[in-house]
């Protein structure tokens, strides 16, 4: 087994991302496993993002990128927008057929916009007439989805709501653009208790709906005590209800993972992304796109092959999450036919494979470069999945780390036996000549007990940079048995007969760790390397003239990455308290460079967290700690850096393209998190 060098782990982050996003509603640990079960079991759902804004389909003012976010992006006054409601008309809509699709896809549920951003409804709603009935349409969308359902059979249906609403005029925040919306007379108390009576017409209407999918609840009109209190309601109505975490405050951006128990919400939402590798006891949903909008833009032909799907399907079922595939449907009520050739190509596979994907767990293994594995239990025994995407040319997929015995192999589809061959820790499996499926072949192996693999050990610690001294801590995850970890720090590949590691242990010097895991004198695990180096930061800044604040200097364009802002003529500047939008809050095509001073409390290693939409840069002593750049939706990134006490440069480059705009910086040593002073130079 070759030595690998192994991901880096940052030890603050492991209590944050990795924790459960646990319920607020009172229930024991039994009772939450049992309501999560058809969810868990599920693994796969189709999301409907349908409504008004299919309409136009993703074309305004001569431009064709616009998506459901087109009444924002395209800053359409609301009068002009609400002239759809008389177009809405898709009389194509059938609802058995919808269903029936997604079963045939596979697809174990269905998550549909009851209400988008826009404020519009797909049912009948007794708080608004901003609803399908008074389009021509006029039929109750949400019921006869109920109803066919019901009729079709093993397809829950659930529904996509949104906090955030760009029509109700008591919702008390305005799009930055909208100067003909006053808010005199807006009652956000008011906003709530139409928001509380919509969700009892969906939770209490339509039989047994399944999962109520919260969005739109990161402007700061939403409260973390709301999203608490929001939550608690509806397990009121309808305690056996799921509710994703964007109905409270403590989603992390697109990764869309809850950082603290304190919050509401019963399952993570990364948003376009999956994890790169498996959240142990949490639970959690990857939603994506097709194509590149959620709406139906009839422009938008980028569309993900089947066999990306299919991959996406596995690789999320390994990791131990959900599939949310998304589907724009057209103004008339039909599916783009793209969405259904895809559909109809994951359902052929899912019928001979589909055991692969329903109620499994993640995999064992860390990480396999020849595809994905998902795991059942069977009993006291263990049911391991192998979907290979690259067929080996020697005809042998070799397994290491593996310490049961092994019972059965065969491939799923067909159930053709698989020789294999067990030898201490390492499995061979004999495959044919051609994979049976090219895409994703999937090979049972029967296993005796829990699985028990030797993964790499983890080395953990704050920074791999320090000051002065900095303490490492080794850690063998999973089930190990009887496995014992070795290290060294001199430079040599740890053996049998290697330091034991019995706890955390402090280096002043630079110092090459590694460390391997044995079962007597056998190594059963790949051995984990990592460099830490002792460093001497810059000193400090030493400025007279400094003001509180930090300068902003502004510019206009059209970017979809961050430009050389040297070059570019700025449009004005302004101090502000801390890394903000400022004055160009509500626009779009713009970029900011913030510049200035943090006034450091103490010598140590501090960890940056960035977020943004769009791209984002930090620089601090002119050394680059966090790129986040790029055209994405709100996403965190996180860097760290040796810093002395004193003033220590920042530089920040911020661009916004279109949609919604956020930008903040945050930081922390090892204490925990900082308050520190801004400073600039007038």
């Amino acid at each position: 087994m070759p030595n690998t060098l192994h991901r880096f782990v940052l030890a603050v982050c492991l209590a944050g991302i990795l924790s459960p996003a646990f319920a607020q509603h009172a229930e024991t640990p039994a009772q939450h496993d049992q309501r999560m079960a058809w969810w868990r079991e599920a693994r796969f759902g189709m999301f409907i993002h349908w409504g008004l804004y299919a309409i136009p389909a993703g074309e305004w003012g001569g431009a064709t990128n616009y998506g459901e976010w087109i009444r924002h992006s395209a800053q359409i006054p609301l009068e002009t927008y609400d002239q759809f409601v008389h177009q809405f008309n898709p009389t194509a809509f059938n609802a058995e057929a919808w269903v029936q699709m997604a079963k045939d896809a596979g697809m174990k549920y269905i998550v549909i916009t009851s209400k988008h951003h826009d404020g519009f409804c797909l049912w009948d709603s007794k708080e608004t007439d901003f609803d399908v009935a008074s389009t021509p349409f006029r039929r109750d969308i949400l019921k006869e989805l109920a109803d066919a359902c019901r009729k079709i059979g093993g397809v829950k249906l659930c529904f996509y709501h949104s906090i955030m609403d760009w029509h109700h005029p008591d919702y008390t925040l305005r799009r930055g653009w909208e100067k003909d919306r006053p808010l005199v007379g807006a009652d956000r108390a008011r906003f709530i208790i139409y928001l509380k009576n919509q969700l009892k017409e969906l939770v209490t209407s339509y039989g047994d709906i399944g999962v109520l999918w919260f969005d739109g609840e990161w402007e700061e009109f939403w409260t973390h005590a709301d999203g608490k209190d929001l939550y608690n309601y509806v397990r009121s109505l309808k305690p056996d209800i799921i509710v994703n975490n964007r109905v409270d405050k403590g989603r992390g951006g697109m990764a869309g993972m809850t950082s603290s128990s304190e919050y509401a919400g019963d399952f993570g939402t990364p948003e376009q992304e999956i994890p790169e590798t498996g959240l142990p006891g949490v639970d959690w949903e990857s939603c994506m796109t097709m194509n590149d909008n959620w709406g139906y833009n009839k422009n938008d032909l980028h569309f993900k092959t089947s066999e990306d799907l299919l991959r996406k399907l596995a690789d999320i079922a390994s990791k131990g999450g959900n599939f949310l595939l998304n589907i724009g449907p057209k103004a008339d009520g039909t599916f783009p036919q793209q969405s259904i050739d895809r559909l109809r190509d994951i359902g052929a596979w899912m019928r001979l494979n589909g055991e692969s994907i329903y109620g499994t767990s993640a995999s064992p293994f860390h990480h396999t470069d020849w595809g994905r594995v998902t795991q059942k239990s069977l009993g006291k025994n263990s049911r391991l999945y192998f979907h290979v995407f690259d067929w080996p040319k020697s005809g042998l997929l070799e397994v290491h780390n593996l310490g049961n015995t092994v019972t059965k192999a065969y491939l799923l589809a067909g159930g053709q036996a698989v020789p294999f061959r067990k030898k201490g820790f390492s499995l061979s499996l004999q495959l044919p000549a051609a994979a049976p499926d090219p895409v994703n072949t999937v090979i049972v192996v029967e296993i005796k007990g829990a699985p028990e693999v030797f993964h790499t050990p983890q080395i953990e610690a704050y920074h791999t940079e320090f000051i002065s001294a900095m303490e490492v801590a080794l850690s063998l995850p999973g089930r190990q048995g009887k496995a014992v970890l070795r290290y060294t720090t001199d430079g040599t590949t740890p053996g049998p007969k290697s330091a034991v590691y019995r706890g955390p242990f402090k280096i002043n010097k630079n110092t090459l760790v590694q460390a391997r895991s044995f079962v007597g004198k056998t190594p059963v695990s790949e051995t984990a390397q990592q460099q830490f180096t002792r460093v001497t930061p810059p000193a400090p800044a030493s400025i007279e003239g400094a003001v509180p604040g930090i300068k902003a200097v502004y510019y206009e364009g059209n970017w979809d990455k961050l430009p050389d802002f040297k070059t570019l003529k700025p449009v004005g500047e302004e101090i502000l308290p801390s890394p903000g939008t400022g004055r160009m809050a509500g626009k779009d095509h713009y970029g900011i460079v913030f510049e200035g001073y943090i006034d450091i409390p103490a010598d140590d290693i501090y960890r940056f967290i960035l977020a943004s939409d769009d791209g984002s840069r930090l620089y601090v002593n002119n050394r680059l700690v966090v790129d986040n750049d790029g055209l994405h939706g709100a996403r965190e990134v996180g860097g760290a850096v040796p810093l002395l006490k004193g003033l220590n440069a920042i530089r920040i480059e911020f661009f916004e393209k279109s949609g919604d705009e956020s930008l903040s910086l945050s930081f922390e040593s090892r204490n925990g998190s900082l308050k520190v002073r801004w400073r600039c130079v007038l």
